[in-house]
Order: C-alpha cells, then sequence, then structure tokens
C-alpha cells in the first residue's frame, strides 16, 4: 500500500530553533488525509483545556463506560493480593499449609515467613514476566486484542492455586496467574489516559484505584463469611470465585473501541477517526477533526524532541525525568508505608486482637478506602494532584511514627492494640483520599503518548519488585517467630516517608488542566516541577510564558519571547483565554496603563 508522510515546521525543544521534523502521522491512503482535511489543533486544545465535567460527561458517557470496563479487571488482582495475605491469618489456610505448635496449651499454626515471602512474590515475578509481554505485545496489537488474550489465560491459570496439593504448587500457580495480572496492570492505566478527555481523564484513571479498593473488599467480606469453616473449602472457595470475572470481562471488551492514539500512532486515521466517534456523543465532523489533528500535533511535538518509540528511549532526554517522576510516584506507594495494609489482617492479629476482630477491621479498613477515593474527585478536581500527594505524605509520615511509638507498650495491652488498629484505618484513609487514586493520574499523564504503554510497563515492573522486597521483608517484621516488630516498623517506614516527601516538593509537577501536548511542551522546555502550574504552553508554536493567577484564575498571559499590545480592547488572538477573560485583562490595563510582563 503506498504511504505518504508530511512535514511540519515547529520548534525544537533542545535548541529553540526553528526545525523541519518528519511527522508520525503515516496515511495510507489519499482518504486518510480526509479524515483530518480542516481540522484545528489548537481548538481542539482550548476546548480541552476549559471544558467543565459537565460538559465531559455529557460529551464522552462512552469512553467513560468502556475505561470503567477495562478497568474492571483490577479487581482481579487487587482480590487476589487480599488473598494470600489474608490467607496468612486463615486459621482453615494455616492447617492446611501451615507449621503448628503448642502455645499456653493450644495449638497454634503459622505460615513460615519463608512460605509467605515466597507465595506474595510469587504473583509479582509473573507480574513482571507479564508486564514486559505486555510492554511489546500492546504497541504491536493494541491494548483490546492483548486484554482479551490475558483474560483467556487468567481463566486457565487459575486452575493450578485452586488444585494445589502443597505450597510449592500453590507458588506456581500464583506465577502464572500473575502473567495476566501484571497484562492489566499495564493496560488500564494506558487505555483510561488516551481515551478520556483532560476533564474526565482524573476521575477515570483514578477508578483504577477504587477497582483496586472493591477487589480487597470483597475478597475480605468473602474470607470473613467462611472464616468458620475448618474444612478445604474454607480456602479453595475463595479461589473458585476467580472464574466468575473473566467470561463477562471477555464479552464486554470484545466490543470496546480500539484505542485512537494507538491508531493515529500506526498512521490509521479514519480509524482512529472512528474510534473517536464511538467515544463521543454530541460531535459534529468539525470537532472530530480537531481533535484527531490534535493527536497528530502532539505526536508531532514529541517527535521534534526526538521521542522515540523503545524501552531504551524512556531513559533518553526529557523522557528520562517523566519516567523518573512516574517510577517514584508508584514507588513512593510502597515506601510511604502502604505496604502494610496489604497485611492489614495479619497484623491486626500479631498486634493482639482476635481473627474475627482482625477480619472485621480489615473489611473497615477498604469501606473507608472506597469513600476516601470518592473524596479525591473533589478534591484533585479542587487542588490538583501534586497538592494532595504532598499532603499524603506528610500525614503518612505523622501516623507511621505514632503506631511505631504505641508499639512500644506491652502486647498484653489491649487498649495500645486497638489504638495501633484504629492508627492503622486512618493511615489507609489518608493513602485512599490523598496518594492511591493521585498516583493513577500521575502514571496516566506524566508519560509522552509515544511512550506511554512501555513507561507503564517499566513503572509498575518497578512497583512489582518493590512488592518483592515488601513482601520479603513485612513478613519477617510481623511474623512473631522471625523479627516480631509488629507496630515497630512504622519507625521503619516513616524514615521512606519523609524522603519520598522531600521527593515530591521539588520532583512532582503538577498535570491539572494540561493536555499531553501541553505537557510536551513543557517536558521540552524543562520547565521546573514547581512552574508546571503557572506556566503558560502556546501548542501551536512550541512557546511558554508566566501567567500568575488572579484569585482562582489567571486572567491574561503574554510569551516570553514576544510583547503584545496591551492598550488594544483584547488580548492578542494567540491567547489561550476566552473573550471574558480577555476583557478582564484590558479592564487591568485601563486602572494601570504600564507595560505588563503578566497579569
Amino acid at each position: 500500500m503506498k504511504v505518504k508522510s508530511t512535514t511540519s515546521t515547529a520548534i525544537d525543544m533542545r535548541n529553540d530553533e526553528p526545525s523541519t521534523s518528519k511527522t508520525s502521522a503515516t496515511f495510507r491512503d489519499g482518504d486518510d488525509i480526509d479524515a483530518i482535511k480542516g481540522g484545528d489543533s489548537k481548538a481542539a486544545n482550548d476546548e480541552q483545556t476549559h471544558m467543565t465535567l459537565r460538559t465531559a460527561l455529557r460529551q464522552y458517557p462512552k469512553a467513560a463506560a468502556w475505561s470503567i470496563l477495562f478497568s474492571t479487571t483490577i479487581v482481579m488482582l487487587a482480590y487476589d493480593t487480599i488473598l494470600l495475605n489474608s490467607f496468612y491469618a486463615y486459621p482453615s489456610f494455616q492447617k492446611k499449609y501451615g507449621t503448628c505448635h503448642t502455645v499456653n496449651g493450644k495449638a497454634k499454626c503459622q505460615v513460615q515467613a519463608k512460605w509467605q515471602s515466597s507465595l506474595s512474590n510469587g504473583s509479582n515475578v509473573g507480574g513482571i514476566i507479564g508486564l514486559l509481554l505486555n510492554g511489546y505485545l500492546a504497541d504491536r496489537y493494541g491494548h483490546k486484542h492483548v486484554m482479551l488474550v490475558a483474560l483467556c489465560a487468567t481463566t486457565l491459570f487459575i486452575f493450578a492455586p485452586f488444585f494445589a496439593p502443597n505450597l510449592g504448587v500453590l507458588v506456581v500457580g500464583e506465577i502464572l496467574c500473575g502473567i495476566p495480572w501484571g497484562t492489566y496492570q499495564g493496560l488500564t492505566t494506558a487505555y483510561a489516559s488516551e481515551v478520556a478527555p483532560v476533564a474526565l481523564r482524573s476521575y477515570i484513571t483514578s477508578y483504577i484505584n477504587l477497582c483496586w479498593v472493591f477487589g480487597h473488599f470483597l475478597g475480605a467480606g468473602i474470607l470473613r463469611a467462611l472464616l468458620t469453616r475448618t474444612d478445604k473449602w474454607g480456602y479453595k472457595t475463595p479461589f473458585a470465585i476467580q472464574w466468575i470475572w473473566p467470561i463477562p470481562l471477555f464479552l464486554g471488551i470484545m466490543l470496546a473501541p480500539q484505542s485512537p492514539w494507538w491508531l493515529v500512532r500506526k498512521g490509521r486515521l479514519q480509524d482512529a477517526k472512528a474510534s473517536l466517534r464511538r467515544l463521543t456523543s454530541h460531535q459534529d465532523e468539525r470537532e472530530l477533526k480537531d481533535n484527531l489533528e490534535l493527536m497528530i500535533r502532539t505526536n508531532e511535538i514529541e517527535q521534534e524532541i526526538r521521542t522515540g518509540t523503545s524501552y531504551l528511549d524512556c531513559f533518553r532526554g526529557v523522557d528520562l525525568r517523566r519516567t523518573e517522576i512516574v517510577v517514584m510516584a508508584y514507588l513512593i506507594q510502597y515506601l510511604h508505608g502502604n505496604g502494610l495494609a496489604g497485611y492489614s489482617t495479619y497484623f491486626f492479629e500479631q498486634a493482639g486482637l482476635s481473627p474475627t476482630n482482625a477480619f472485621d477491621l480489615t473489611m473497615g479498613q477498604y469501606a473507608i478506602g472506597f469513600f476516601g477515593t470518592i473524596c479525591s474527585w473533589a478534591l484533585m478536581a479542587r487542588f490538583g494532584r501534586r497538592t494532595l500527594y504532598l499532603a499524603g505524605t506528610v500525614l503518612s509520615c505523622i501516623i507511621l511514627f505514632t503506631i511505631g511509638f504505641i508499639s512500644l507498650a506491652p502486647r498484653a495491652n489491649e487498649s495500645a492494640n486497638w489504638a495501633t488498629g484504629a492508627l492503622l484505618l486512618i493511615f489507609f484513609s489518608i493513602h485512599s483520599t490523598f496518594m492511591g487514586p493521585v498516583l493513577y493520574a500521575v502514571v496516566g499523564e506524566m508519560p509522552s503518548t509515544r511512550l506511554r504503554q512501555k513507561s507503564i510497563v517499566i513503572t509498575a515492573s518497578a512497583w512489582s519488585v518493590m512488592g518483592i522486597i515488601n513482601s520479603s521483608l513485612t513478613p519477617y517484621m510481623l511474623n512473631p517467630d522471625a523479627w516480631g516488630w509488629r507496630g515497630k516498623a512504622g519507625f521503619f517506614w516513616g524514615c521512606f516517608s519523609i524522603l519520598s516527601t522531600v521527593w515530591t516538593i521539588f520532583r512532582l509537577p503538577e498535570a491539572k488542566n494540561r493536555t499531553y501536548a501541553e505537557l510536551d511542551v513543557l517536558f521540552g522546555r524543562k520547565v521546573n516541577a514547581r512552574r508546571f502550574k503557572s506556566t503558560a504552553v502556546n501548542v501551536a508554536d512550541g512557546t511558554i510564558g508566566d501567567r500568575r493567577p488572579q484569585g482562582s484564575h489567571c486572567i491574561a498571559s503574554t510569551w516570553l519571547d514576544q510583547d503584545f499590545p496591551w492598550h488594544e480592547n483584547i488580548l492578542p488572538e494567540t491567547s489561550n483565554y476566552p473573550r471574558r477573560t480577555r476583557q478582564q485583562a484590558s479592564e487591568l490595563w485601563l486602572l494601570n496603563p504600564l507595560p505588563l510582563r503578566c497579569c
């Protein structure tokens, strides 16, 4: 098939000189040119940045629905995570796979710390394999087809843990199941961030955290309901329930549209336009062409700053900084102490609570997490990502050290045990409100569109490696037959929480109300993380400028390399602000007619 290409003149972000570069848009035939003919990327960028939540929900309900369907696969991963970690405090599981000894005349069974680490690490090892496969397969075949294969693999691999006669086979089963689960991690965030408009992006990506919370809550509830069963079905039934999910999800995702960004990167513009049409409602032909042109322009900007598509490109040039941001944002999920929450049931039991009370508190923990995620949506819309994330690291640090000091009380002190449990619930509510949902928005927004899939793979792989470290250390911290730290683990993770706070202050930028094209320009211009929120961007020519908010919004902006005539009634057409805002700037000039650089 004959391929045509276009060239465009734009700013090279490395040396600020105009350069002519090949665009990423390759056209398979002549009718693909008609798909974007007349499109205006600037108009689409302005519409995206000024779109309200209500308008976004009215125009993109289908995009939200398809993204929610994709993200629901995370429920399976979250369900299994809480399953294994809670099994360590589960009587029937301990009886089958644990080592029993007598304590005060009563038989007490414990799964050895080395096996706890092996089981927890099994799914992490499988997850890394799945993520690495996903980075290649998703770029080649698209999100939809890889997800369908992963769902089939999940259905097959569940047989291994269900029929496992011993801990060795159970570890192998967890590794196998971890492969498709790793694929879910890589696909869901990428798909959500590519189909949602700017106004919905934080809600749709943070919904993934809600899926984690729901999966954890579901697992804890099922285990609580079966707690009184002492036969093998006490632990086999939770494994069997995992077969419920793949079939309905497979049937639904078969009907889902492919990511339009992936189609643009493949040069399939007519298919990308058709996908956009399936994701939107109440959009005319001009708006579709504008949005498609913005995608192509974003791809051009990334090519101009030398963004490639390989794993090595994630560690080159400006993309190295973007990779650092998404990896650290994800790793802080463990470094600020949230790894303890995954072992909450076992933690509560080792803190001195009964198994029944331990499971009751765990269910309460995940109910709090559900409402925390809902609250985070309103907070992100008001304060953005950076402020919430920073507040979360500071509060987590305070709670962790408090838990550590309380744990200095004797184990027999029941009040101290309940206080530790209550503080862990508060800690989890902080994570679920300020950090858990926010990190998915950060991970979905910060990578370049050409490297998003691979950046997410690297990020989730690093998270899995950190999970292996956490799964290796935490059982020893909590197990009375090992280190027996119990709540003193708060001191350990509290120190890392301090380091996380410092990193957030200096390295995490704000991406609220930014299109991907604007983020590309900001990173290309090497804008300081603390200035992302206050810097104006002109997508058309890749220039940036200063803007200073007046109240809750900025009423004018000027580009650093240009001087505009403020005596005119309105600001120049290059302003990204509506006419009412430009008129306010004019009134400001009438009161103080001085040559201003910003409002």
